[in-house]
This record gives structure tokens, C-alpha cells and sequence, in this order.
């Protein structure tokens, strides 16, 4: 196999904007072979826009004439549809967060497996350029164990009001599993992935019910807003390391914003963007990097790396398990919300 036939499963607005894009400029090694849409006039006016020729009214039909699907649906139908391509034999990419439950989690794995396919999820901040290098400072040993991170995902009255984001039948939770998934997963990559112990967390769903809504990103209806638009949360590990923990899509702040930082016995990292903090010399350094070599959007090494493991020439960076690891997280904050107590992970 040169080329790695791609069928696209759900066709809204990550896989216009992203994934069909990204697909089409890497097509020395991939082909998007045919789509498939619940809303059959979406999947043939997203056919026409992007030249591919099939579109499929059932998606099983399409695993037949396709090596790997990307799967961009509602979350709710991530878990029936991978197991269902695994086991027809396909590769699965499939779109964060893995599922809505932790056991759904486990059987995509468990099918996988079976199959002996590949299954990624599209956890894309960890091939952000300061990603990358903040990993290489710490697997180098830059700064010693690392001990707590301290990670924030914060927007300021911007939910988005188009599409499900706000159903929690189809989604399952707002802006922590929407959002702040993608810095859980980072946090946890650049930690090592250590085994969570004990998590603390609670979630708000007050900001979008205000009257007089200022929201930047569209209209939506607060009478029927029904997930998260704020949590904290904080989370032991096995190792002693910990995690502070904050998202939110509508807060009440000066500005948006995007941070995360890692103290290690030895010195610490800072993003975004990108600066190391070091204790050497007997003295306290502090430095960024001018250059960081890599992509400027990380769509292109995440399908790359997906691609590439396939076809037998690379590893996956976002390993399924791993991504499991996010969903119990997550499972366990809106636990520890619900029951005003802390959730013993085992």
C-alpha cells in the first residue's frame, strides 16, 4: 500500500475545516475515496465543494473500498461507529474526546486490538510546535521530575452557538469536554501519563443562563443550555505529581486564554508560547526559544502521524489508551461535581 484510501464519517465543520484540507494536501499518500452524512444534502454539497466523487447514504457500505475512516460526528456515535469500522477491518481516526464513557473507551480499544487496526484520536495540541519542544526539554531531562502542572483553557463569552456543543444528549458535557480535553491530554503527555489517583472537580452551568447573553461567538438559547461552561478541577497521581485544572467558554475575564505550565524538581516550562525556567549556577534563568522547528498547524503532522502509522512507518503519538486516560478524568469531574465529594480513581 502507497496511498491510504480515507472515507470521512460525518462531514459538518471540523472535517471541512480541517480534516478534508489537511487530507487533500498530503494526497501523495492519501485519497479521500467517499463521505457519508446523516444530512444527505451536507455529505453532496461537501462532495461537490471538495471534488470527491462518492458519497455513501450508510457508512457501513463505504469499509469495503476504504482502508481507514476519519470519524467527525457527534461524540455520542464515536464509540458504535469506530467498533464497527475495526471490525470490518478499517483504521480509525477518530475525532476527540474518544467517547462519552471510559467503558466506551475500553471497547474501541478492546476492537482495535481484535482487529489488530490502527486507532488514533485527535488530541492535535500535542503537535503544537511549543508541544513538541516542551516535550523533548522534559523527556531530556531539562527539568527534573516533573511535579504539578498547572493548566488553563479560558474563554471569554464564546460558546459556540452553531452545530450540538451545547446538547448534552449528543456531547455529553460542554466546555470540558469540548475544550478543556485537549489540556488535560496535553498535560498528561507532557507529565509522562501518570496513573491518576484522585480527582476533584466542579462544574458550573450559571454563565450561559445569564439574562442579557454577550456571546462572540453567535446566538444560542440559554433557556435550553444544559452542560458546562466553567469547571476546576484538581488531580492526584500515582507518582505524587498533581494537576491544576481550568476551562471555561463564557468566563468573566479580560481575555481569552490559553497556558500551561510544569514545575519540575530542577526547573519548569511555560506555554504558550514556549519558555523554560531553570535553576543553574546558582542562579535563576529564564529563556524562550527563537525557533522552533516543526509545522505551524498541527492538523498536518496529527494526520501525517495517523497516516504514517498505517502504513507501517511510524508509532502513533496519541495512543488510544492514553486518551482513555482523558475520558476517565473527565468522567470522574463531573462525578466529583455531582456528589460534592472526591472520586477515588482505581
Amino acid at each position: 500500500m502507497t496511498k491510504l484510501r480515507m472515507g470521512i464519517i460525518g462531514v459538518g465543520g471540523i472535517a471541512q475545516t480541517r480534516h478534508i484540507p489537511t487530507f487533500i494536501k498530503l494526497s501523495d499518500t492519501v485519497t479521500i475515496e467517499g463521505i457519508s452524512d446523516i444530512n444527505p444534502i451536507t455529505a453532496q454539497t461537501v462532495a461537490e465543494k471538495f471534488t470527491i466523487s462518492k458519497v455513501y447514504n450508510d457508512y457501513r457500505d463505504m469499509f469495503k473500498h476504504v482502508d481507514a475512516v476519519t470519524i467527525c460526528t457527534p461524540n455520542k456515535f464515536h464509540a458504535d461507529i469506530a467498533i464497527a469500522a475495526l471490525e470490518a477491518g478499517v483504521h480509525v481516526f477518530c475525532e476527540k474526546p474518544m467517547a462519552m464513557t471510559p467503558l466506551e473507551c475500553q471497547q474501541m480499544i478492546d476492537a482495535a486490538e481484535k482487529a489488530d487496526k490502527v486507532l488514533a484520536i485527535a488530541y492535535h495540541y500535542r503537535f503544537m510546535k511549543d508541544s513538541r519542544a516542551a516535550k523533548r526539554v522534559i523527556t531530556e531531562d531539562e527539568i527534573g521530575e516533573p511535579m504539578v502542572a498547572r493548566a488553563r483553557a479560558i474563554r471569554r463569552r464564546k460558546v459556540p452557538g452553531w452545530g450540538v456543543f451545547t446538547n448534552k444528549e449528543l456531547q455529553g458535557g460542554g466546555s470540558l469536554i469540548d475544550y478543556g480535553c485537549h489540556f488535560l491530554d496535553l498535560s498528561l503527555w507532557l507529565l509522562g501519563n501518570p496513573i491518576p489517583v484522585e480527582v476533584t472537580g466542579t462544574t458550573y452551568n450559571k454563565l450561559s443562563r445569564m439574562p442579557d447573553q454577550v456571546n462572540q461567538w453567535g446566538d444560542f438559547d440559554k433557556e435550553s443550555f444544559e452542560v458546562d461552561d466553567h469547571v476546576t478541577a484538581y488531580i492526584k497521581f500515582h507518582n505524587g505529581a498533581s494537576m491544576l485544572f481550568e476551562t471555561s467558554w463564557s468566563a468573566n475575564v479580560k481575555s481569552d486564554e490559553e497556558s500551561m505550565s510544569i514545575s519540575g524538581e530542577r526547573g519548569g516550562i511555560d506555554l504558550f508560547p514556549f519558555h523554560m525556567n531553570q535553576m543553574k549556577h546558582g542562579m535563576l534563568l529564564n529563556s524562550e526559544a527563537d525557533w522552533v522547528p516543526g509545522e505551524d498547524d498541527p492538523s498536518l503532522p496529527q494526520a501525517q502521524n495517523f497516516i504514517h502509522t498505517c502504513l507501517g512507518n511510524e508509532e502513533l503519538v496519541v495512543k488510544p489508551k492514553e486518551a482513555m486516560q482523558v475520558s476517565q478524568i473527565i468522567d470522574a469531574i463531573y462525578k466529583s461535581s455531582e456528589t460534592g465529594k472526591s472520586i477515588t480513581l482505581k
